[in-house]
């Protein structure tokens, strides 16, 4: 056979007609495949989960962020919606951690750090301590001067037996006895004792704290009248002192309490008739202490002291 049998002939230039085919072929199947992957519902937390089994199967990827929200998608949207359902948050909170297995951080601690919390808790724990002492003898020792500022405005009403001041603590306790204020089985404060209670109001005015008006009775049943009992009574005469303070508009009104104890809180036993004039009473009481900048200061330290543990989704949901 000669050389010229064998010799291929020449080809043809340009492209062969199949591969235009082909390439069409590749085309649609890369745009078949890039429609499926839209239309894919990616779910972040199954990812993240299908990354750890592969990482214990395989023994790679040391470490895996949990960051992001879980997400779970809407049965009802899925099932019942015509549209493509999208992933709602879940009612769980997760902290981030390296281990997504894990449902919570482990705080460790090295040797020694827990014996310096302790130590520095108690050092916490002992200046509060402090501070409310502190704020107490100061309550006490402002009750004590502000007493005596009411006893030197009403000396002449206390040297008639008619008012009494003192202390107890945090407060300051003026009593109006019934001689003089209140006729007997009556809640109307006489004319005369007006003027007394004009001069309780002008130092409230220059007073701090919280005030009480305390009305109080002896034990002896209220007979006729308009009154039912002593309730009634004490509380009427409660209210005829606070009626008759708020009489000056300046007086605010926010810082009082009024209310009746009957023959619940006697200061002596109701055996004598003394003893029973002394229990019939109306009791203006200021309690000191109520520093809203120092405990505005407590609180803000306390609660910059609070130590927090990791919380589960069940304490939060």
């Amino acid at each position: 056979m000669s050389e010229e049998e064998h010799k291929c002939p020449p080809c043809p230039a340009g492209l062969p007609g199949w591969l235009a085919t082909f390439g069409d072929l590749m085309s649609l199947l890369m745009c078949f495949f890039v429609l499926l992957l839209s239309f894919s519902e990616m779910d972040v937390l199954k990812f993240k989960q299908l990354a750890g089994s592969m990482r214990e199967a395989f023994g790679v990827q040391n470490q895996v962020k949990v960051q992001d929200i879980p997400k779970g998608t809407s049965i009802i949207a899925q099932e019942f919606s015509p549209g493509r359902p999208e992933p709602t948050p879940l009612n769980e909170v997760r902290q981030m951690t390296l281990n997504n297995t894990m449902q919570s951080l482990d705080i460790r601690t090295e040797e020694g750090e827990s014996e310096i919390s302790d130590k520095q808790a108690g050092e916490t724990a002992e200046q509060l301590r402090q501070m409310l002492e502190e704020l107490e003898a100061k309550a006490e020792a402002e009750a004590k001067e502000e007493a005596v500022e009411f006893a030197a405005a009403l000396r002449q009403e206390i040297g008639q037996g008619s008012v009494e001041v003192d202390t107890d603590g945090k407060k300051i306790v003026i009593r109006v006895k019934e001689k003089g204020s209140f006729a007997s089985g009556s809640a109307e404060l006489k004319f005369a004792y007006i003027p007394i209670i004009a001069k309780i109001r002008d130092v409230l005015l220059n007073v701090s704290g919280k005030v009480a008006i305390e009305g109080h009775s002896d034990n002896i049943p209220v007979s006729g009248g308009r009154y039912e009992s002593n309730w009634g009574l004490s509380t009427s005469r409660a209210l005829a002192v606070g009626h008759e303070l708020f009489a000056d508009p300046r007086i605010d009104q926010a810082r009082f309490t009024v209310i009746g104890f009957a023959d619940t809180k006697p200061l002596a036993p109701n055996n004598t008739a003394e003893n029973r004039s002394t229990n019939r009473r109306v009791e203006i009481i200021i309690q000191k202490g109520n520093d809203p900048e120092a405990l505005e200061k407590l609180k803000t330290q306390g609660e910059g002291d609070q130590d927090f543990g990791p919380l589960e989704p069940q304490e939060v949901f």
